[in-house]
């Protein structure tokens, strides 16, 4: 079994998983519409170019997002998107691009548990930990 986050967008899905590629060295493994789905003619014009299904591939695991349309859209609550790095300055690197543009809640730093950790809001609302543990 793998579980897979699933995020929640307003429209800035597309936007988002180019930027989760490049930061987080992923590839976008399928990305579609609205319009280009089978729900095309259901959808009002103001959610044809909205993405129905995103896929980011990160090693072997998978990032999945869609926006949702219209009043469906809710902020995100009660979840965090963990991320867990073996290298200082990978944490360092992650951090700093997930949060320009976001909200810092705790900075990058050293803790009783971590060689560093973080938590922020990226600038497409959605919320990260960055973690890089102490060695065994």
């Amino acid at each position: 079994m793998q579980i897979s986050p699933h995020l929640g967008f307003s429209g800035q899905c597309a936007e988002a998983f180019a930027f989760y590629e490049k930061c987080l060295r992923g590839k976008i493994e399928m990305s579609m519409t609205y319009g280009e789905s089978p729900m095309a003619a259901q959808m009002p014009p103001e959610a044809q170019k909205m993405i129905i299904h995103a896929s980011l591939a990160i090693g072997d695991q998978r990032l999945s997002g869609a926006d949702a349309p219209g009043e469906r859209y809710k902020k995100p609550q009660g979840i965090t998107i963990a991320i867990d790095v073996k290298e200082e300055s990978e944490a360092e690197r992650i951090f700093g691009e997930l949060s320009r543009g976001g909200t810092v809640q705790m900075p990058l730093q050293q803790t009783f548990w971590a060689r560093r950790f973080g938590m922020c809001t990226d600038r497409f609302g959605i919320p990260w930990m960055v973690n890089c543990g102490n060695p065994a």
